[in-house]
């Protein structure tokens, strides 16, 4: 790999702390002309020092110190402008305990990591909001059960208690959301794979929330479908999650579209979910997909899309959101046939 693809700044200094590479992260930084850096000494290559003026070479003295020592930790360093910068070394010898015969200095901005760090506290208290409003309700109700249980009446209590049930099952599907997400956020989401026909799981996800939809919709499914190899379980998410938004968010489902792909794509099956809604903002499109995002009262956890993306593209599928004809919102989901090799002739 050539150093200057890297990120990161690069400096490598030989046995004597001379500069003898820099790579063009780093000559960007300093504002290097050339060969400029070559021959400077590593003190003066690497400027930096912590919030009381101590220089990063003098404290961490990369040359002296334990002879066992073979890397110095990364940790916050400031340049003379006062931008902060993450820096760690690797110290190569030819032998262990040996001489310091290479240095190897990586720098990095750290806004990466504050940005990062930032990213975390959000989800941590957006996830702790998510999960206290349902526990609040149980909480209150089960308290209130216990103490004052005879001052109530069986249609109170039952009243109570199925606020409890219904309390209970949000935060066990907030659960399940936000360990999918975390699954996919880490590469972790794992698929059964096995034979899938789209339309059959179009007409059985029709069939359980059909009774939520508020106007008729029409339904069009293609003939001589494309047999799909997937998680079937994952794919019915997909649509549920679709019908569900459109349903609730949309302004009531207006039309499903399934049908074989265009052979642009190489095959598979397209799922079509066209809603009755004003439409979604070109600007906003890609937002939508976005964790915690959300539309609009009533709207769920903001987990939902974010997970239906993640599902398709870990089929090596493709989601994108665009204008139906005569108005509304149309989500177009593309699922490639994926036949395993071994089902080839």
């Amino acid at each position: 790999m050539d150093l200057d693809d890297i990120p990161d700044g690069i400096i490598i200094a030989g046995p004597d702390a001379k500069v003898v590479y820099v790579n063009r992260r780093i000559r960007d930084m300093a504002r290097a002309d050339g060969d400029e850096m070559i021959g400077m000494h590593l003190n003066e290559a690497v400027p930096f020092d912590d919030l009381n003026g101590n220089s990063w070479y003098d404290t961490t003295r990369p040359y002296d110190g334990i002879a066992t020592r073979k890397r110095i930790s990364e940790q916050a360093w400031w340049s003379p402008k006062g931008s902060e910068y993450l820096i760690t070394a690797s110290l190569v010898r030819e032998r262990p305990a040996g001489p310091v015969r290479r240095v190897v200095v990586s720098v990095r901005n750290a806004r990466v990591r504050n940005q990062r760090d930032r990213e975390r506290s959000d989800l941590v208290a957006t996830v702790a909001h998510e999960l206290r409003s349902p526990l609040t309700g149980i909480k209150g109700f089960t308290s209130t059960l216990l103490t004052k249980w005879d001052k109530f009446s069986e249609e109170q209590r039952q009243f109570m208690l199925e606020t409890v049930d219904a309390d209970a099952d949000r935060l066990s599907r907030l659960i399940t959301e936000l360990l999918d997400a975390a699954r996919i956020d880490a590469g972790r989401l794992t698929l059964k794979r096995g034979p899938v026909k789209l339309d059959e799981i179009v007409r059985h996800v029709l069939t359980n929330v059909s009774g939520g939809a508020a106007e008729p919709f029409e339904i069009s499914i293609g003939d001589d479908l494309d047999l799909i190899w997937g998680d079937s379980d994952r794919i019915t998410q997909v649509v549920t999650n679709l019908v569900e938004n459109a349903m609730r968010h949309g302004f009531g489902l207006r039309e499903i579209v399934v049908q074989n792909a265009d052979a642009e794509q190489l095959g598979g099956v397209s799922l079509e979910v066209h809603d009755n809604g004003p439409g979604i903002a070109e600007e906003m499109r890609q937002r939508v997909f976005s964790r915690f995002w959300r539309a609009g009262p009533g709207a769920g956890s903001g987990l939902g899309m974010y997970i239906v993306r993640g599902i398709v593209e870990q089929h090596g599928g493709t989601i994108q959101i665009d204008d139906a004809e005569g108005g509304g919102a149309l989500i177009r989901a593309w699922f490639p046939i994926n036949e395993p090799d071994t089902m080839t002739d």
